[in-house]
């Protein structure tokens, strides 16, 4: 039997998105955790792009064939992932409740809009929007 596949689609060149990815820990019992860079082209980018989900606005994470999208993304990792680790038990206090995640998201999707304006980085553009080239 294979295990669940949890997918985790996230801009791979916020500096913070990824040590966030790369800190967020699942318990093998709920699953595998994949990350996979929204910059690439890539089968679940299509599905995304598809739902009309703009990936410079939030993080997506598939598991069982749904996508959760900006802050439903964050609290669905934070339900699954373990208390363990660096960023774990913080983790689970911002975004395991539904409310804090809808409170808390905004404030730190703007913060990275910030830093990848401070950084010079292009926005991904999935939905393909005239004009959204940077932050």
């Amino acid at each position: 039997m294979s295990a669940r596949e949890i997918l985790v689609v996230y801009d791979k060149d916020c500096p913070v998105c990824d040590a966030y990815c790369h800190a967020v820990r699942i318990p093998e019992s709920v699953g595998e955790l994949r990350l996979v860079n929204a910059r690439e082209d890539t089968p679940v980018m299509a599905q995304i792009s598809r739902a009309e989900f703009d990936v410079d606005q939030g993080m997506v994470v598939k598991a069982d064939g749904f996508l959760y999208y900006d802050a439903d993304a964050i609290h669905a990792l934070a339900r699954m992932s373990g208390p363990g680790g660096p960023l774990g038990g913080m983790n689970r206090w911002f975004f395991a409740s539904k409310r804090r995640s809808k409170l808390l998201y905004p404030v730190f999707r703007l913060a990275r809009n910030l830093l990848l304006k401070v950084l010079g980085k292009t926005k991904i553009n999935n939905l393909k929007l005239a004009g959204n080239r940077r932050f």
